[in-house]
């Protein structure tokens, strides 16, 4: 149960996301639209805004623009997403954008794996002051992180069997995405030299250094899990795929329960099928959990560690191997996460700090659990 100076889980709660004036943004973009639309006069930028649903990782605005040209009057909808600004204190170390696109535009050649269509892509950070690219909006729905959805929304609301049907679809997409044969050649941007395991698990570790550890804020429990994966590491672990990296239902636009945009590919790499697996389960997971500790029944039929695994082996034909190792390199890659946010919110003063680093960790309990062989699944 929560105590009384918990926040209510199902209200929003206000993060500083990003600076950029919306007025000083319409602007360049007004400018820079023009000149690749190539109009007759200046396009009308309207209803810009920031989405409500999303993270805090890159800052994205929604648009709509018409213009003439040769006459006739031309409209759209559309996304702009940018890496954050310098002193947004961001999650991740560096955005390389241009491998986002080209991951994106990637998936799109080469599966039927939806995917917002991509529209331009700008390396001129004078244009908005950091690099960009515009996609369509895809109308739809997604289930959302703020407030979480197991506590309301729309995926709260639906029958068992329609949360059973967007487990089973989102299930697809994941296997769809590992079903891209060749993913090294098809995504050169991705590809690296060695074992894509060990280059995955130590660029998680420089960024745990960078994001918390080397600035003075080191946390005892990552740093257990971390020796625990090294105590555990798979004997053989799978040929590679490509890895979505954020792979959830917050990352997909649906109609009613259909996917029908997969969105957030920042996280995109090389590695084992297992990464995203274990993700999906794990995150759904963590909010679960923090369902139960306010005392609500949250969704315990939904993304079930079991069903996950049962309905991805059959749709990819491959048997999961070694998840436990997977499912603790998930919370702990989310410890680095949620400890990073704390530290951002402190720093914004939407937080306060605690003595006790191991609570930056939302999740602690489970990431224990999880460590010490505890932890319970279904």
């Amino acid at each position: 149960m929560s105590d009384d100076s918990d926040p209510d889980p199902e209200q929003r709660r206000q993060l500083t996301t990003s600076a950029r004036d919306l007025y000083d943004l319409a602007e360049r973009l007004t400018g820079w639209l023009g000149d690749k639309v190539g109009c007759d006069d200046a396009p009308t930028l309207t209803d810009l805004r920031r989405p409500q649903a999303g993270g805090m990782s890159s800052s994205s605005v929604l648009f709509d623009a018409s213009w003439q040209k040769d006459r006739k009057t031309l409209t759209g909808s559309y996304v702009a997403r940018m890496a954050p600004e310098n002193d947004s204190f961001p999650v991740f170390e560096t955005y390389d954008l241009a491998r986002q696109y080209a991951v994106m535009a990637g998936v799109a050649e080469h599966s039927s794996v939806p995917v917002p269509p991509l529209c331009w892509f700008e390396k001129d950070e004078s244009v908005l002051g950091a690099p960009f690219f515009v996609m369509q909006q895809v109308e739809g729905r997604i289930p959302e992180d703020n407030p979480p959805y197991v506590f309301i929304g729309w995926l709260f609301d639906a029958t068992a069997e329609q949360r059973m049907l967007l487990t089973r679809n989102t299930i697809d997409i994941i296997a769809e995405i590992h079903d891209i044969a060749d993913p090294a050649a098809k995504f050169p941007e991705l590809a690296e030299s060695g074992d894509s395991l060990r280059r995955h698990v130590d660029a998680t570790r420089a960024w745990y250094r960078w994001a918390l550890a080397d600035d003075g804020y080191p946390i005892p429990l990552l740093e257990r899990a971390f020796d625990w994966l090294e105590q555990h590491w798979p004997l053989d672990p799978g040929p590679d795929v490509l890895s979505w990296g954020d792979s959830r239902p917050g990352n997909i636009i649906y109609q009613e329960f259909d996917p029908v945009a997969v969105l957030d590919w920042e996280m995109a790499a090389l590695g084992p099928r297992e990464l995203d697996v274990a993700w999906v389960i794990f995150i759904h997971r963590f909010f679960q959990d923090l369902a139960t500790q306010f005392g609500q029944p949250g969704l315990p039929d939904f993304l079930r560690r079991e069903d996950v695994v049962a309905h991805y082996e059959r749709a990819a034909g491959y048997r999961l191997r070694d998840l436990d190792f997977y499912l603790v390199y998930a919370a702990l890659r989310h410890g680095v996460v949620m400890a990073r946010v704390k530290r951002r919110m402190i720093h914004f003063g939407e937080d306060t700090d605690t003595p006790d680093r191991d609570d930056y960790i939302m999740h602690r309990r489970s990431l224990e659990a999880l460590l010490d062989g505890t932890y319970e699944w279904d």
